[in-house]
């Protein structure tokens, strides 16, 4: 199993941090005082120099919407869950149309014995 450093992560969280912020056209500011934080932590988060507490992490993904799958997926060596969130994504990105058939697929594969 590969290992990955805590810099590593930080570096990775920090990047997507700073990017779903600028998307949502938030400030460094202005994510501080969502969350509660000082702006200096903010900076040293989308930096890679500070790691973020889970409870900061949660709250960041619901304020900036940051899907679990972007957060971690080059973060993961496991290819069996690296193929799940290609799975989700693929699907998230159907029509809800094509979403319904593709569950109806997925009911009928499960009814069935292979």
């Amino acid at each position: 199993m590969e290992s990955i450093t805590k810099t590593e992560i930080n570096k990775e969280l920090g990047k997507i941090f700073k990017e779903y912020r600028l998307k949502r056209k938030f400030t460094q500011e202005k994510i501080a005082e969502e969350l509660d934080i000082s702006v200096k932590y903010i900076s040293r988060i989308e930096n890679g120099t500070g790691g973020v507490k889970v409870e900061t992490l949660v709250r960041y993904m619901n304020i900036l919407s940051i899907p679990p799958d972007i957060l971690f997926e080059n973060l993961l060596t496991n290819q069996t869950l690296k193929k799940d969130i290609k799975l989700y994504k693929k699907i998230k990105a159907l029509s809800e149309n094509k979403k319904d058939a593709t569950m109806n697929i997925i009911d009928i594969f499960d009814n069935y014995n292979f």
